[in-house]
């Protein structure tokens, strides 16, 4: 399956196919496991036009509802809080051993 094939396929097609494929794949996964798969090459077939597929989806999904980019605007960006400096610490107060070693 092309690209061009899946543009030319309606919504309904298109969730029909991909039902069809998944299901296609799960039948592959099982034979491989009960049986001997004669062509391994179908895997990699399906999961790509699955990918096809669903990439149209989405495509078309996101030209149909203009509001769903407003959504996702990114926000300003927060300018980061000023970081105070670290309290100054002695060797002592960082390990019992050092102060043991001091007294």
């Amino acid at each position: 399956m092309t690209g061009q094939e899946v543009q030319k396929l309606s919504d309904e097609q298109i969730q029909a196919q991909i039902s069809d494929l998944r299901t296609k794949l799960f039948t592959l996964r099982q034979q491989s496991v009960t049986d001997k798969v004669e062509d391994l090459s179908q895997f990699k077939k399906i999961r790509r036009d699955i990918a096809r597929l669903l990439t149209e989806h989405g495509a078309r999904a996101r030209k149909g509802a203009p509001a769903a980019k407003a959504k996702v605007a990114k926000p300003a960006a927060a300018k980061p809080a000023a970081r105070k400096p670290a309290a100054a610490k002695t060797a002592a107060a960082k390990t019992p051993r050092a102060a043991k070693a001091k007294a």
